[in-house]
Order: structure tokens, then C-alpha cells, then sequence
């Protein structure tokens, strides 16, 4: 009443006048204003808002407008009489702000940045009073300031982006948003309204943010900011505010303010920067405040959207801060996540019809955060997986409300004691839940981290655990110890819990050994290992396809990918059968023999890649019971491999591709175990040249040679350096099928037949296609000699391959049965009628290689007793051949002999043995290179045929036979000297000998005076009752005209003098001492320094000697 009664003041210009003056006056402190001036403000705004007359108002507003905008007080009552004149002059007031802000004074504030005078400060600040005028119209005129809301903001946003930027102008702006979001927040028709100025207005507010220091928190700015895009953004859904922010806008709101509040220092940082202020604010006040008005942002967000994509979007926005390397920055977002699934599980806010999903990547990052060194953020994490817990059930309940939910597993308690977990163990505990209880949903608080995720987990889709699993792995590239070593866990708990039902497991394990590079903790390694291990159980052919994609070249991450697929046993014998399957998915090679024409296709890269990895992983002590189990079946399938890489001619491997085909799933049953062969022995390395002793004396055993084949610890493929290119020739698919082979019949014990081929460079005959049949029978006829405990087992698995619709796999089969025909054991599988069967359908096969090889093995003596005595017959015209003129007549004579013994097969020519024996030994100092070869192999071939018979008349002959096989090794011929070393071992072998693995060894690989001193070791400790004929051999190879043969004799006879000094000094004449010293004289020049160090010793010793009495 008092307003209208002073209207009449208006007009009256000495009341006016004494009015503005009041309002004007400046005062004392400029911080606080006197009552009676706030109570005139709100005076003259009432008298303006009473007054009728429109020009009266205008000409007060303007004057009061034109006065100092110096002082804060100055500008609110200033905005305060304009507001409240607009609750009743709305147009009015508009139209007097707006020619104030295009008059000159203003122009000039907006764009002077350099103050000349006193009289500038009174407009400097004058936007800040139009800023606050709009704010409280806004709060005055109430329902009728609607209409000009989209106006209103307009003119904020101007003065925003031109007034001179400072902190006055910065708080006059949120206070003015302030107040006209409230306004309109309150007002029921806002719902009618849409306005477009709201994203303008929030791109100001996140400019304001931004320049926001990054360093300090001082003022409410962040707080009042976060605030204000709390009420713009999630009004109710009806309306129309704005409108609805799209997915750019609204990350980029999220972005803004999560990083103006998470990336602040630590709060004793933030307390340094207020140290100099005279009313420091209270930062932990100011900072708790903040936090809060970023949760309440976050809530409001999904209030306005309560969807799984909503809580997604604000999800993602967080798991950047979650991941940080800075302690406060995951304790803030892990407050932050925790606070919105409170929210959400308290308020039932999400749409129950919404399927609840992506949030598998959640679980992972407060799983992994459960372990985080800070206590806070171990908390906070486990809360918030309870509060998710809680919220899963509850979705859960409210989608299906006519189902009875069954009563949960019971949860296992926290610790043995039962105290709820962060207590002090002091607190009674409620008794244990019943099994048929419901367990309370509350109780999930009391249980450890490692609990609550499990019982997370258990109602996570397959898609959500993926997503886990995926968040785990990623979290093993951290440069994090303790987020390394967590997702670990993570990964192996999920997938010991929940991996059978896992899909798209071929990209995982791709993942995982991308990942497994990065890792260098030990124990983390292992975990992530374990849970290939465990991932395997139930998908072997998808993580095999996958592996073989990244294992050429092999790295050793893959390898170690690929011993932890095969650590369990059952796994590892599928391991081997998938990749013999994808070894069976061959492209067709160009030219086939046995069939018309058919596309040149490239070799399938996976099969070549499971070739490689058949190669590896007989290394690999995960795999070794499996591959001996797989025996058979790796050796046909390598041999067909063999076969397959000779007729594609390629020279390396090609890079593989990535391909999603699976094989067709391979049922491949493994035999029964069988026994393994003798263990190889583990040998030590050979001694240097041994000094004369100063009392000779015997050795008790030998220093033994390492095996420099046949390593016992799995291998790879070296890794490139950074900074390295990796070597671009890659082994060929041919040599690694054969060394394939090679490995597989040394690491499952075949070491004997192993030897048979190396020793006789049988390995070489598969380098071509032509050759080939002969290696496969080298192999099949070393396995009959040695009477291999697998011929059973091979026999049963190559009877099937010789149905096969590939040509290669029925001659591989059909070559090697022939040769199991010589053998006994083959009888107890196959008998001979069924045989006679077998190679009688053969002889219809489509190839005509199998067709003559089934004629041959019909015209085997077991079909045929009769041969054996016409055989017999045959042998001595044979030996009267041996003496023919003709070098390749005796060669082929001398062959022919070795033949029928092998035919002959277990009837073996006892009778003729020794006379064999005899002439073939008289050839082996023939001048004749091919004769003394042939003489040797000859020897070996009926040692071989004579294994397992008492022959003492045969035994002399090998015996004899040894020192000059043993001098040999030394001939100038290779092939002698290959001839030399194999019968030598089959010698070894008759006469049974210790430590044959390294004899084979030693005559296989070895070189220089070591490896000939262990040889005359072994020769002279298994054959001392024939020193004397040794001796006498010796000497009278010094005679010889090959220079390297002489030399090796004088070695043996030096090695001789050196242990047995007593012995030779009674056995040696005189005219022998005196070829001794003749002959170590001539050693002293040899051109190999060793050789003129052992003769200079060595004629030092044997004058020793010769200077004894005898």
C-alpha cells in the first residue's frame, strides 16, 4: 500500500531527484549495504511496478541505469528495481535494457580494454548489471516471462561472449542463468514452451567451465555451473525447455564437467592455493559441494532418460577416470559411479521393460579397482558392485512381478570368523542363512570383493561377461602393476566361473596374446595363462584356428599361448587332433599324378601353419604324453605331409590371413597307450684333450658328448627387437615336415630309428618325389629292425588309409605295410590271410604306384615259404661275384646279398653267415671307393639280419671288424666314411654296448679329439679281451698310404699307450716302436694344431715307455 501511495512522487522531480540520490550515495565499505538503502531498492522497484503511466517508468528505469555500475551493491539493487518494475512493465522494462545496452557508454565497455579514466569504472561493469536485471525479471515477472525466455537468453549469451571477461562478470552471468532457470524450473507451463537458446546458453557454460583454473578451487563457479546444466538439461519429459540434446552435445557436457572436477590437484594442493587470502574459503566444504552437484548432474541425467543406454553413455564417460594413473582421480570416479548406482538402486528409476546390458565393462573396472592400493578406493568399488548387485536383482523382480523369484545360493561369509568385512572382528554376526532362504539383499555389503563379484557375475548375460573378459584383458596392457596383476585375476575368476558359455572366444584368445606381450609381472602372466588353460576346456577348435593365425613366425608369447592350451591332458590330445585336421584341409597341388586335371590353389596357410606348430609342440613338455599317444597317427600324417609339400615346390611359407572357418571337427580316436621306449639318456659334455697322466691308469667312464639333437626344452622362434625387421626367409613347408619327423620320432623315444636314417643320410631321399618311397621304406624297415613296440599300434591306424580318397595317404600306408610284413609283431594284428586280402584290393587302387607296390608286398616270403630255401641256395654264386673285375658288377653283387638277407627276413641264412661275413670284411681296405662302401654296408646288413642269434663264429668277425670300421671314419670317400659309421653302430648294437644313444650321437654330429678319444673309450672298455688284435689292426694301418686314416691310427695307438703303457711296452717290437716314432714325428707337422700338440705329448710319453725295462 505504501508503493501505491508514493506513485504520485513520480512526477515529482526534487522527490526524485533526494530518491536517486539515496540510492546512489557511495558507502563506506562497498562490500555490505546498509539496510535502508536495500529496503529503498525494493521501494522504488515497487513504486515503478505500481505506477501506471509506462513513460514514467521508462524515464526512472533509464536514469536509474545511467548511474554507477561501480560496486556490487550497486548493480543487485539496481537489478532488483528493474525486476520488480517488469513483474507488472515486462515490455517496458525490455525495451529499456535493450536501448541501454546499445548506448554509447555500453559500446564502449564492451569493447575498451584499456581504462583511461575513473570515469570508465562506472560502466566496466555495466553488462554485469544488464546480465543480473534479466535474471530477476525472470524471478518477478513468473509465468508472463515465459514468452521472453528464447529473448532473455539471447541477450545473456551475448554479453557473455563480448563483455571484457573477468570475475565479476563471471558470477553475474551464473547468478543471472541462475535465476531464470529457477523461474522457469518452477513454473507449471514451461511444458508448453520449446526453446532454442538453451544449446547456446550450454556452450557458454562449458566455455565458462574450461577457463575454469585447472590448479585451484576458490570459488563456487564449478558448483553453481554443474548446477545450472543440472535444471537446463533433465526437465520433466513433457518438456519443452529445449530441444532433447543430442549424443554430441550431451558427451561433450559430460566431458567438460567430469574433467573440471576429477583432474583437480589433491585437496592439500588445492588448500595451498588459498593461503594468501584473507577469508579463505574451506575447500574440503567447497569441494564436497561440487562433487555433489556433479552426482546430482549425472542423476539428472538419467532421470530425464531412465534407460540401460542412458546409464551406459554417463558409464563410458567415467571408465576414462577409472583407468587413471592418478590415485584422487580414480578415488573421484569410483565415488562418482558408486553414488549414481546407489541413486538408481534406491530410486527404481530405470525403466524395468529395459533390458539391463552393457555394463559388463563396469563389473570389470570396479572389480579391478577392488585391489587398487588406496583402502578408499577398495571401498568405494565394493559398494559400488553391491549397490549394481542390488540393482541387477531388483530389475530382475520388477520385469517379471508374477514369477516367485528362487531363493539365491548362499553367499559365503567375508572371513573365517564371520566378521563383516572392514570390521575390527568385535561385531556379533547374524547366524548363517539357511540354503532355502532369501538371502538379503544387504548382506551382500559384508561379503569380500572377491565374493561380490561373483555373485555379480552370476547375472550377467554372456554378452555382459564378454564385455568383462574384454575390459580384463584390456586391462593387462596397463602400465599399472596392480591393474595388471588385478585384471589377471579377473580374467582367470570370470573364466574359471563362467567360460563354457562364452561366444566370439577366437577373438579373446586374439586378444589375450596381443596383451600377453605387454605383461611383465610374473604371477599375472601365469593367471592369464591359466585362463587360456581353463577357456580351452570347452573351446579347443576355435582358440587352435585362432592360434595358428599368429604363429608363423612363432613368437614366444604364442608359444607359451599354446603350452597353456595344452596343460591339461584331455586338452592337449584335442589340440594335436585339431590341427591334424586342419592339417588334412590341403589346397589341391598343382600337377597331380593319379587324376586329371584340377586347380593350381594356394596351400591352405592354416594347414601349413598347423604343420609348423605339429613341429613345436613336440617340444613342449605339456604335449609330450599326448604326442606319444598320437604316435601313429602324427607319423602317417607327417608322411603324407611330406609327400604333399614335394609336390607344391613352394620355397617359403606365406603369411597368413585372418580366417573365422573352423575345420570340420576331427574324431580322431587316440590309440591305447602303449609303452614308451627307453628313456634317453642325458649325456655330458666331452673332456678336451686329455694330459698324460703321471700314472696311466683305465678310465672308469667316460665323458660323454651333448646330444646336440633332441632337445628336451620346448623351442621358438626368436622374437624381433624393435628397431629389427624380422629375417624374411621363413623355413619352407617342406624342411619343417621333415624336421617335423625327424623330432617326432626323437622326442617320443624312436631315437633308434632316428639313428638308422641318420647315420645312413636316409633323410635326404625325401628331398624329392622320385626318392621318396625309398625314405618311407628306410623308415617302416629301421622301425622292423629295432622292433619298435609301435608297429602294432601303426599297423591298426594305416589300415583305414588305405581306403583314402587321397592318393599320398594310401601309398605313405601301403609302403610301410610292406615292410611291416618282415616283421612278426604284424601277425598279431594283422593275420596272414587278412593281409593277403588287404593287398589284393589294393592292387585295384586308381594310382599305379600303389598297385606295383601291393605286387610287391604279395611277393613277400610269408606268402611264399618256398623262397626261402631257393633264396639260401642263391647266396654262394653270389659270394664267388664278389671277386669279379668290375667295380659296379661287385657293388651290385655286394647289394644283391643285402637284399636277400632282407628278404630272407627273420629265416636268415645262419648257415651262410659267416662266410658272408668273412669276404665282406676283406673288401674294407679295398683301393676301390664303391666296393669298400658297398663291402661295409654289406656287413651292417647282416649284423642287422642277425640280431637276437648266439653266433660266436659271427661275433669274432665284428669284433675284428671294429678298429678298422673305427679308422674308416677318417677315409677320404664320404660315402665310406657314411657306411663306416652305421656299422659301426649296428655293430655297437650286436655287441650291446652302454651308452648307445651317445655313440649314435658322437658318430652322428661330433668332430675333433674329444669325440675320438670317447670313441676308443667305448671301443677299448667293451673289448678288452681283444686289445692285443686291436693293437696289431692299428699298427698295421700306419702303413697306409691315406694320410687322414694313418693319422687316425696313430691317435688310437697313442690313446692306446697313454692307458695301457704296460701292456703295449710288452706287445710292440721294436721295429713298431720305431713306425711309432717315425710316425708321431711326421704328426708334429700335421696342418691341425691339436694333431701337433697330441704328437709332441705323445712321443714324449712313448719314449717314457720305451725306456722302461721290459
Amino acid at each position: 500500500m505504501l508503493a501505491v501511495k508514493s506513485v504520485q512522487f513520480l512526477n515529482t522531480d526534487m522527490w526524485s531527484k533526494e530518491l536517486l540520490s539515496a540510492l546512489t550515495k557511495p558507502d563506506r565499505t562497498h562490500q555490505e549495504q546498509p539496510p535502508e538503502k536495500a529496503f529503498l531498492f525494493i521501494y522504488y522497484g515497487l513504486i515503478l511496478q505500481a505506477e501506471d503511466n509506462s513513460t514514467t517508468v521508462r524515464t526512472h528505469l533509464r536514469t536509474l541505469l545511467d548511474t554507477s555500475h561501480q560496486w556490487p551493491k550497486q548493480r543487485e539493487g539496481i537489478a532488483l528495481t528493474i525486476g520488480l518494475a517488469a513483474a507488472r512493465h515486462l515490455d517496458h522494462v525490455w525495451a529499456v535494457l535493450e536501448q541501454f545496452g546499445r548506448s554509447t557508454p555500453i559500446k564502449w565497455s564492451l569493447h575498451s580494454f584499456c581504462l583511461k579514466n575513473a570515469e570508465d569504472l562506472q560502466w566496466k561493469w555495466a553488462s554485469s548489471t544488464i546480465l543480473l536485471s534479466y535474471g530477476q525479471m525472470a524471478v518477478r515477472a513468473k509465468a508472463h516471462i515465459l514468452p521472453w525466455v528464447d529473448n532473455i537468453l539471447s541477450r545473456m549469451v551475448f554479453y557473455f561472449h563480448y563483455s571484457s571477461w573477468d570475475e565479476t562478470l563471471k558470477q553475474s552471468f551464473l547468478s543471472a542463468v541462475l535465476m531464470l532457470v529457477g523461474a522457469v524450473s518452477r513454473n507449471e507451463g514451461a511444458h508448453s514452451y520449446e526453446f532454442s537458446q538453451v544449446s547456446e546458453l550450454l556452450d557458454c557454460l562449458m566455455v565458462l567451465m574450461e577457463k575454469e583454473p585447472r590448479d585451484t578451487l576458490c570459488t563456487p563457479t564449478r558448483q553453481q555451473t554443474i548446477h545450472i546444466i543440472s535444471n537446463l538439461c533433465p526437465l520433466p519429459p513433457n518438456s519443452k525447455l529445449r530441444p532433447p540434446l543430442d549424443l554430441e552435445k550431451k558427451s561433450q557436457l559430460l566431458s567438460t564437467c567430469l574433467h573440471s572436477v576429477l583432474a583437480l590437484p589433491l585437496l592439500d594442493v588445492l588448500e595451498k592455493h588459498t593461503c594468501l587470502f584473507l577469508e579463505p574459503p574451506n575447500i574440503q566444504t567447497l569441494y564436497n559441494k561440487t562433487s555433489s552437484a556433479l552426482d546430482q548432474l549425472l542423476q539428472s541425467f538419467i532421470m530425464q532418460s531412465p534407460t540401460t543406454d542412458e546409464l551406459h553413455l554417463l558409464l563410458s564417460h567415467l571408465y576414462p577416470w577409472l583407468a587413471s594413473e592418478k590415485a584422487q582421480e580414480r578415488q573421484r570416479a569410483v565415488d562418482r559411479s558408486t553414488a549414481l548406482l546407489r541413486f538408481l538402486s534406491h530410486s527404481h528409476s530405470l525403466d524395468p521393460k529395459e533390458d539391463f546390458r552393457r555394463i559388463g565393462q563396469l563389473v570389470g573396472m570396479l572389480g579391478i579397482l577392488c585391489q587398487d592400493p588406496d583402502r578408499a578406493i577398495q571401498q568405494s568399488s565394493v559398494e559400488g558392485l553391491g549397490h549394481l548387485y542390488q540393482l541387477l536383482i531388483s530389475q530382475t523382480a520388477r520385469a517379471a512381478p508374477m514369477v516367485n523369484a528362487q531363493a539365491p545360493k548362499q553367499l559365503s561369509p567375508a572371513s573365517v570368523d564371520g566378521a563383516p568385512v572392514w570390521s575390527s572382528g568385535d561385531q556379533k554376526t547374524a547366524p548363517p542363512t539357511p540354503p532355502e532362504m532369501t538371502f538379503p539383499k544387504d548382506r551382500i555389503f559384508q561379503l569380500d570383493s572377491s565374493q561380490v563379484i561373483k555373485e555379480v557375475m552370476k547375472h550377467l548375460t554372456k554378452a555382459e561377461l564378454t564385455d568383462l573378459i574384454w575390459t580384463a584383458i584390456e586391462g593387462l596392457g596397463s602400465a599399472s602393476p596392480f591393474r595388471v596383476q588385478a585384471a589377471a585375476d579377473m580374467l582367470l575368476t570370470t573364466i574359471r566361473e563362467h567360460g563354457a558359455k562364452l561366444e566370439t572366444v577366437a577373438n579373446l584368445g586374439r586378444a589375450i596374446h596381443l596383451q600377453l606381450c605387454s605383461v611383465c609381472i610374473p604371477q599375472a602372466k601365469e593367471k592369464a595363462l591359466h585362463a587360456i588353460t581353463l577357456l580351452a576346456q570347452n573351446h579347443t577348435p576355435e582358440l587352435v584356428a585362432t592360434f595358428l593365425d599368429f604363429s608363423v613366425p612363432l613368437d614366444s608369447h604364442a608359444f607359451c599361448l599354446w603350452r597353456a592350451l595344452g596343460a591339461e591332458q584331455p586338452v592337449s590330445r584335442q589340440v594335436l587332433a585339431v590341427l591334424l585336421a586342419w592339417l588334412q584341409e590341403r589346397a589341391l597341388p598343382p600337377g597331380p599324378r593319379d587324376s586329371g586335371p584340377q586347380p593350381k590353389d594356394k596351400p591352405c596357410p592354416r594347414s601349413l601353419a598347423a604343420m609348423n606348430m605339429l613341429h613345436e609342440l613336440q617340444f613342449a613338455r605339456e604335449f609330450k604324453k599326448a604326442v606319444q599317444e598320437a604316435f601313429p597317427q602324427l607319423l602317417l600324417a607327417l608322411l603324407a605331409q611330406l609327400h604333399y609339400t614335394l609336390e607344391l615346390h613352394l620355397p617359403q611359407e606365406p603369411h597368413l590371413p585372418q580366417e573365422p572357418l573352423l575345420p570340420r571337427e576331427p574324431h580322431l580316436p587316440w590309440e591305447p597307450h602303449l609303452p614308451q621306449e627307453p628313456h634317453l639318456l642325458q649325456e655330458p659334455h666331452l673332456p678336451q684333450e686329455p694330459h698324460l697322466p703321471q700314472e696311466p691308469h683305465l678310465p672308469q667312464e667316460p665323458h660323454l658328448p651333448r646330444e646336440p639333437y633332441l632337445p628336451q626344452e620346448p623351442r621358438s622362434a626368436p622374437e624381433p627387437q624393435p628397431g629389427h625387421e624380422a629375417p624374411e626367409a621363413m623355413p619352407s613347408p617342406h624342411s619343417t615336415s621333415l624336421e617335423a619327423l625327424k623330432s617326432l620320432l626323437s622326442t617320443t623315444g624312436h631315437w633308434q630309428d632316428f639313428a638308422h636314417l641318420e647315420l645312413q643320410g636316409g633323410w635326404k631321399l625325401f628331398s624329392t618325389i622320385d626318392t621318396y618311397p625309398q625314405g618311407v621304406s628306410l623308415l617302416a624297415r629301421a622301425m622292423v629292425q629295432n622292433h619298435c613296440k609301435q608297429i602294432k599300434a601303426v599297423t591298426s591306424q594305416l589300415l583305414p588309409n588305405l581306403q583314402s580318397k587321397e592318393a599320398r595317404e594310401r601309398k605313405v600306408a601301403i609302403l610301410i605295410l610292406t615292410e611291416f610284413l618282415y616283421s612278426p609283431t604284424l601277425l598279431e594284428v594283422l593275420p596272414r590271410q587278412a593281409a593277403l586280402i588287404v593287398l589284393a584290393r589294393s592292387l585295384r587302387d586308381p594310382s599305379p604306384e600303389v598297385r606295383v607296390l601291393s605286387l610287391q608286398g604279395l611277393g613277400n616270403i610269408l606268402f611264399h615259404p618256398e623262397k626261402e630255401s631257393l633264396l639260401r641256395r642263391q647266396l654262394p654264386p653270389f659270394l664267388d661275384g664278389f671277386f669279379q673285375n668290375n667295380e659296379q658288377v661287385v657293388v651290385q653283387v655286394m647289394g644283391t646279398v643285402s637284399d636277400v638277407l632282407h628278404r630272407l627276413g627273420t629265416h636268415s641264412a645262419a648257415a651262410q653267415s659267416l662266410g658272408v661275413a668273412i669276404n665282406a670284411r676283406s673288401f674294407f681296405d679295398d683301393e676301390r671307393d664303391g666296393i669298400r662302401a658297398a663291402a661295409m654296408a654289406l656287413f651292417g646288413d647282416l649284423v642287422a639280419a642277425m640280431a637276437g642269434k648266439e653266433l660266436s663264429s659271427l661275433r669274432t668277425q665284428v669284433h675284428q671288424s671294429m678298429v678298422p670300421l673305427f679308422l674308416h671314419l677318417k677315409d677320404h670317400c664320404p660315402g665310406v666314411v657314411t657306411q663306416a659309421k652305421f656299422t659301426l653302430y649296428r655293430c655297437a648294437v650286436l655287441l650291446r654296448w652302454r651308452l648307445r644313444h651317445t655313440l649314435f650321437c658322437t658318430l652322428a654330429w661330433e668332430r675333433g679329439l674329444s669325440a675320438r678319444h670317447f670313441l676308443w673309450t667305448c671301443l677299448m672298455t667293451h673289448s678288452q679281451e681283444e686289445f692285443g688284435i686291436h693293437l696289431a689292426q692299428a699298427l698295421s694301418y700306419l702303413h697306409s698310404r691315406h694320410r687322414h686314416i694313418k693319422t687316425w691310427a696313430a691317435l688310437f695307438i697313442g690313446y692306446t699307450i697313454c692307458y695301457h703303457p704296460q701292456a703295449v711296452s710288452q706287445m710292440v717290437s721294436s721295429v713298431d716302436t720305431n713306425l711309432l716314432f717315425s710316425t708321431f714325428e711326421d704328426l708334429k707337422k700335421d696342418p691341425e694344431p691339436s694333431i701337433r700338440v697330441f704328437a709332441t705329448r705323445q712321443l714324449c710319453f712313448l719314449q717314457k715307455v720305451a725306456a722302461r725295462p721290459q
